[in-house]
This record gives C-alpha cells, sequence and structure tokens, in this order.
C-alpha cells in the first residue's frame, strides 16, 4: 500500500459508520434526571405523608395530647417495682409481709435452701478452700468449731475450738476478709484469725477482753477489731510468729460501728457517711437524711454503694402497731439520687384485732441487719430466720435460704 492511498481508505470506512445523533443522545439524559429528580420527590413526599400518619395516630390513641415524649433511655430491668413513695427524699420500697418468704423467687447460692449445720463436714486440713461462701458455728459443750463453706458447697471443719463471747456466739458479720481466704473470730481479748486455703491458725491478744466485732479492709490484711468503747488496727499475718502492732482506732458505744472501709452511723441529723483513712482516722464524706432512731448490723460496701440497717422511731408512710419499721439503706457515695431504702414494716394478723398485732408478724429490733452484698446492685441481709436478697435495680426481694443456724457470715464465694 502505497503512502498516498491512505487518506482516500480511512474517508471510505467511515462513510460506512452512522453518524451520532446529538439531539438523541441530548433527551436521553435529560430524562434520565427527571427520573432521578422524580424519585427523590416522590420518595420526600412518601416521608412526609407518614410522619403526618405517624402524628395523626399520636393524636388519636394519646388523648389529643400535642407532645411526642421519647422512649426512657434507661429500659427497666424484668420484673421492675415502683417504688412505694419516698421517706426524707429518697425512693423507698416495701418488702414483703413476714411469713411469704418461702413463697418467693430464689436466688441460687452454694447455701442451698435450708443453712444447717452439716453431717458431713470434712477437716480442713485436708480440704483448704480458696473462696469463703460463708461461715458457721457448730455449738460444743461450753465452746464452738468454725465450719466454713467453700464457692463449690463443700463443708470443712476447722479443729479450732473458740470461746463464746460476752454476747454468745463468737462470730461477726465481718469475719470473712475480702479475698476469701481468711476468717476472723472475736474472742475474750483478742482475735482468732483462720486463713481457709492453708489452715493455718492464729490467736493475737488485744488490751480489751470485750471484743464482739470484726471487719477487714479491702487488701485482706488490715483487720479492724472493736468492742463497745474499743477498738484497734492490726495486720494480720499468719507467717509472722511476733504478735503484730496494734494501734487505736477512735471508738464507739456501739460495736458494730467501727467498719472498713465505710462506716454509716450517728442517729436523726447526725447521720453520717465516713471513710476509714488509717492514721487519719475517719473522714465525713456525706449526712444523709435518714430517719433513725438506731443502727443494726454491720456497714457493709461495694463499689459505689454504702449499706446498712436501721430502726426508725415512726414512719409516717408506714403503719406500725407492735413494732418499728426497720429499713435497709443503701447510699451512694457519688449520685445522692441513686440512694434507696427498702422497709420491713408490720404484717397484720389474717383478722386483725383493734390495736393488736399477731406476735408471728412483729419485727423485732434486732431481728433485721445487712449481712453483705450478692453483686454490685444486690443486697444480702437477714430477717429473723431467713436470709433473702434486694435488688436495688428492680426492687423486687427474693429469697436466698431459710436458717437453722444462730448466725452466719457471707464472703465473696457466695456468688459461686
Amino acid at each position: 500500500m502505497r503512502r498516498e492511498e491512505v487518506p482516500f481508505l480511512l474517508k471510505q470506512a467511515s462513510d460506512r459508520l452512522p453518524e451520532p445523533e446529538l439531539a438523541d443522545a441530548a433527551w436521553a439524559g435529560a430524562v434520565a434526571y427527571r427520573r432521578r429528580q422524580l424519585r427523590s420527590i416522590v420518595a420526600g413526599l412518601m416521608a412526609l405523608l407518614l410522619v403526618v400518619i405517624i402524628g395523626v395516630l399520636v393524636m388519636t390513641l394519646g388523648g389529643g395530647s400535642k407532645a411526642i415524649n421519647p422512649p426512657d433511655a434507661t429500659p427497666t430491668p424484668p420484673g421492675f417495682l415502683p417504688p412505694a413513695g419516698q421517706i426524707a427524699g429518697i425512693n423507698y420500697w416495701n418488702s414483703p409481709p413476714a411469713g411469704s418468704e418461702r413463697f418467693l423467687d430464689r436466688v441460687s447460692t452454694p447455701l442451698g435452701e435450708l443453712l444447717r449445720v452439716p453431717d458431713d463436714a470434712r477437716d480442713l486440713r485436708t480440704n483448704p478452700m480458696d473462696r469463703v461462701a460463708a461461715v458457721i458455728l457448730e455449738p460444743r459443750e461450753g465452746s464452738y468449731l468454725p465450719l466454713l463453706l467453700s464457692s463449690d458447697s463443700d463443708w470443712a471443719r476447722a479443729d479450732r475450738e473458740l470461746r463464746p463471747i460476752v454476747t454468745g456466739e463468737p462470730l461477726s458479720s465481718g469475719a470473712i476478709s475480702p479475698n476469701g481466704k481468711l476468717v476472723a473470730f472475736p474472742q475474750p481479748g483478742g482475735v482468732y484469725v483462720i486463713d481457709a486455703s492453708t489452715s493455718k491458725a492464729k490467736l493475737i491478744t488485744l488490751p480489751s477482753k470485750d471484743v464482739r466485732s470484726v471487719s477487714w479492709l479491702a487488701d485482706s490484711i488490715r483487720l479492724i477489731v472493736s468492742g463497745p468503747g474499743s477498738a484497734y488496727q492490726l495486720d494480720v499475718d499468719l507467717g509472722n510468729t511476733r504478735q503484730p502492732s496494734v494501734g487505736g482506732v477512735a471508738v464507739s458505744n456501739d460495736a458494730d460501728d467501727a467498719t472498713a472501709p465505710y462506716r454509716l452511723d450517728g442517729v436523726a441529723g447526725e447521720v453520717a457517711l465516713r471513710q476509714y483513712a488509717g492514721a487519719n482516722g475517719w473522714v465525713e464524706l456525706a449526712n444523709p437524711r435518714l430517719p433513725v432512731s438506731a443502727w443494726a448490723g454491720q456497714t457493709f460496701a461495694i463499689g459505689n454503694l454504702v449499706g446498712r440497717m436501721f430502726v426508725a422511731n415512726q414512719l409516717a408512710q408506714v403503719q406500725t402497731v407492735a413494732s418499728r419499721p426497720q429499713v435497709v439503706a443503701a447510699i451512694s457515695m457519688l449520685d445522692p439520687q441513686e440512694d434507696r431504702l427498702l422497709v420491713l414494716g408490720e404484717t397484720p394478723a389474717a383478722t386483725p384485732t383493734p390495736g393488736r398485732t399477731s406476735p408471728d408478724r412483729i419485727r423485732e429490733a434486732g431481728c433485721c441487719f445487712l449481712l453483705g452484698w450478692y453483686d454490685s446492685q444486690t443486697a444480702l441481709f437477714q430477717v429473723t430466720d431467713w436470709l433473702l436478697a434486694w435488688n436495688l435495680r428492680s426492687g423486687q426481694v427474693r429469697r436466698v435460704a431459710e436458717l437453722e443456724v444462730e448466725g452466719v457470715a457471707l464472703g465473696p464465694g457466695i456468688r459461686g
């Protein structure tokens, strides 16, 4: 092919191709653009129509209300019970009536349904445990033997005889250390400590002969031991044969007041939440408005919550005839709006007599006290022959176990 023939051949080939129709292309583009616009307009109209329909339905079903309330950001837990009202500006719930405990829903724990002295407890020396769930005492002739329950529901007996104290059983509600390994028992003139993980034991002597209460600090090393008018702090080291140094702690006439790391004490108008600061004593954090006549049992803390039970003189919200209301107080260290109260009132007899109440329905002073926390929102407390659990989020009270023992102390192994 010669060079001068190329232009002629190219022209000949292009003559066979169809010429582009610019008008058709422009029209097709405009139609596509118009369709996109129509789709946007239709979608917008449908959304607007849906909003109008919803508004009409709300107006119709809501009794003509013009406002639409947004859903609650914090959904209520299953079985939620609204508070019965307020006491001193704090929401309160009513505990189930006396006699109804066995019909409550149950919380499963290593304690089982009935807590009693076991027949098959093994020797702690051959059956050590890392996390103690509970401690009870087996009465002997003039003495007591400690029985320890593991988180696996196994019982072990510590072969250490304990002497009774002024109040009887040498068992304090704060006996078990936060790590679940150590158990302390008040003794006349001292405190007896057992390591459940090794079965080592030691008697630590103290200046006071009347010792009634023990309470561990969070490190499971320091221990506060108290009696009426005396309180001490000591470091527990069972591997050291020497007696630990004993330091004085600010005292109270109520041995159960001295608890660590927090304590609730004082009567109405003088109630205080205090934190233990070691050598600096007790630091006051807050003054909750609680109508306290007297406190019952020890103070127990978990996370930001501090709890203790108190007896009130009279409460306008709670009608009683022969007894005084007893109240579980759960106080928040961060937000007073999170404070909660559970009121144990008086249960009228089935056929009430004017001015009288059946004896088995009366809440006797001292019958009820806090024993600790199951988790960060569930308090465990004793009501006569029952161990119950109160969930602060739902307001529900459930049974844990029926008690056939005089006293019990609970530890972290209670959660299994």
